[in-house]
């Protein structure tokens, strides 16, 4: 019968390309690590890898057996860390994880309302880029996290989509492309960018870079200020930019399209130990109504 050993001994295979890297993942000797492969594929009745090469390859059957292991490993994640923490007291601390770009007008209604419901609560709240944050939840400094989605996620990550942020590329009303018509991306690589990045150097899926010169931030604030003072042409949220635009300071990009805008989906993510606790479930569920007009 299949074993856990087994199954992610063949998934870390899978996933690192050679036995002695999944062997350091996992901390175990590579002898180790390739007879639990070699005993889950006489359990299968099937070669999983290819050994004739330099390093092993999934076969067809390898392939079509990764997604079902992958699955029964997170499960089996959710199991342990359930077991784990069955016989721990009540969680008295909910840590907050904010992306700077995403509008927060109607949290203070919510917190008052947890801190009613549970009165000994401590809450922490710190801002982030949505990258840093995932990385904060992912090593347990923070336990929520409201962020722009990102395609890939830790699998011992919940997430739950709670609505979108329009996005708009801006420049200073003094900036040369105020003064133009953009008639397709190749124009905006001429002018430099502003780009929102990570603190280890990661950007969201979303923020794209296009021109070979550009300025980074971590934060949306410090981009609008760049931009404010004709730096480069930058995406915002269009809640952070319209009193500028307002103002006269900004411009929406002139431009042959109608719409170069992007709508980001927001999402609270947790660390699913905790998805079930009660002021972690209220307080996901209240979020709901975050981003409502």
């Amino acid at each position: 019968m299949y074993s856990i050993d087994q199954l992610e001994a063949f998934e870390a295979t899978a996933k690192t390309g050679s036995f002695s890297a999944a062997a350091r993942s996992l901390n175990k000797a590579q002898s180790v690590v390739s007879q639990h492969v070699i005993n889950l594929e006489i359990d299968c009745n099937a070669a999983l890898f290819d050994r004739s090469g330099r390093y092993p390859l999934l076969t067809q059957a390898g392939e079509k057996l990764l997604s079902h292991a992958q699955v029964l490993l997170a499960q089996h994640q959710r199991l342990r860390s359930c077991a784990q923490h069955l016989d721990k007291p009540f969680i008295s601390e909910l840590t907050i994880g904010l992306d700077e770009g995403i509008p927060f007008h109607k949290l203070s209604s919510m917190v008052n309302q947890l801190e009613i419901d549970f009165p000994n609560t401590t809450l922490e709240f710190f801002t982030a880029s949505s990258i840093d944050i995932v990385d904060l939840i992912d090593t347990d400094r923070a336990v929520t996290g409201i962020i722009f989605s990102e395609l890939s996620l830790p699998s011992h990550i919940d997430y739950e989509s709670i609505g979108s942020i329009k996005f708009d590329i801006y420049v200073a009303s003094a900036h040369p492309l105020a003064q133009q018509q953009v008639n397709n991306l190749a124009n905006l690589k001429l002018h430099r960018q502003l780009l929102m990045r990570s603190r280890n150097n990661k950007s969201s899926d979303f923020q794209l870079a296009l021109s070979p010169d550009i300025w980074y931030a971590d934060n949306y604030y410090v981009l609008l200020e760049l931009t404010l003072q004709g730096n480069g042409w930058c995406l915002l949220p269009n809640h952070i930019a319209n009193e500028y635009v307002n103002n006269g300071q900004l411009v929406l990009l002139p431009s042959e399209f109608n719409d170069m805008g992007w709508h980001a989906n927001v999402d609270v993510i947790q660390h699913h130990r905790y998805s079930l606790e009660p002021m972690f479930k209220q307080f996901r569920h209240s979020l709901r109504q975050l981003l409502t007009p």
